[in-house]
């Protein structure tokens, strides 16, 4: 005889934020070697088995959306596009209703964009730190930024709209090329998105002086080509469009303007470890309850919203990152997922 649902109820934590958005990495594996990211041998990755299968992903991901309501998945990496059939993952989260999105590098999306989209994928952001093709091959240690043009373009063409620039700014590497930027976006039919560097950094280079903060990007665009700020809706995002029509630009203010009090996102790390916070200390470890044997179904279920509620209850109020008593997270940000 068959059971009645499991009525939906919003996933709320103490200070009575509602979280309707995860963000689940695929992999934390990448096939470029970013400075600030990790050093040039890579890190230690995890071993196959200690990631969770596309089967897995599917299953934790129908309780958020299920069970808690959750409105919009996000995959990401490492880079999500080296995870062998990415495609099929797509097609299996497509049977939940959400919003499906990837974040990538781009260097592998010539290839993916039209397989992506076939399969269900919505939207797309492409992370890209430099236009210059020396000053690019500095940054990810490969010679890779046509390949990462070619992706953006790709991704267009099959239908992905808006396509969304991420762009991390730092003093003294990139400023030089907010205007760039904006003008790349401008001429592609792209969204820029320009991004406070935040402490994830690999080797610990971060420090506040290397923050550009996200009104001076605004002002030093609107120089150029004069802004209108728009309605950011839920978006941790500051949108603003172009007076004369061609586009948008849009600026998170991570650091100067932090949004953690209507922050509505938890992560999912490749080894199954969920985290209330990018910059949190602790995981939880959903893989563990996935995995019990002699459980069944309904139990591992059961445990698996219950290890979610407790993890979002205690979540923080924000990051910290202006705090004297900020701690960084253990993991670089190549091992949580963006």
């Amino acid at each position: 005889m068959a059971t009645d649902p499991i009525p939906t109820k919003p996933l709320v934590d103490g200070y009575q934020r509602v979280h309707r958005d995860l963000r689940i990495s695929v992999t934390d594996r990448c096939n470029f070697r970013c400075t600030y990211c990790m050093p040039e041998e890579g890190l230690a990755w995890q071993p196959r088995e200690a990631v969770l299968t596309f089967e897995e992903i599917a299953r934790i991901a129908s309780i958020f959306v299920e069970r808690f309501g959750f409105e919009s998945i996000r995959l990401t990496g490492g880079e999500p596009t080296v995870r062998a059939d990415l495609p099929n993952l797509v097609r299996s989260l497509t049977a939940l209703p959400v919003e499906l999105s990837l974040t990538t590098n781009g260097s592998r999306l010539d290839r993916l964009a039209a397989p992506l989209v076939d399969a269900g994928l919505d939207r797309i952001n492409v992370s890209l730190d430099s236009l210059r093709r020396d000053r690019f091959e500095r940054a990810t240690r490969r010679d890779a930024l046509p390949e990462v043009i070619a992706g953006i373009q790709a991704a267009r063409a099959a239908g992905l709209d808006p396509v969304k620039v991420n762009v991390v700014v730092t003093r003294g590497l990139n400023d030089d090329e907010i205007v760039d930027f904006a003008e790349f976006g401008r001429h592609e039919g792209v969204t820029v998105r320009f991004i406070e560097f935040m402490p994830l950094d690999a080797d610990h280079r971060w420090s506040s002086d290397s923050v550009v903060p996200s009104q001076e990007i605004v002002d030093t665009i609107a120089a150029m080509h004069p802004l209108e700020e728009v309605h950011r809706g839920s978006s941790p995002a500051r949108r603003f469009r172009y007076v004369d029509g061609r586009g948008e630009i849009g600026v998170i203010g991570s650091v100067t303007e932090p949004f953690c009090a209507s922050c509505d996102r938890v992560r999912l790390t490749a080894d199954g470890q969920l985290r209330s916070c990018l910059f949190a200390t602790t995981e939880t470890d959903l893989r563990a309850i996935i995995r019990a044997p002699g459980r069944s179904a309904s139990e591992v279920d059961h445990d698996l919203a219950r290890a979610i509620e407790q993890t979002v209850a205690g979540k923080g109020p924000g990051h910290g990152i202006s705090d004297v008593v900020f701690v960084r997270p253990a993991r670089s940000m190549s091992q949580i997922g963006g």
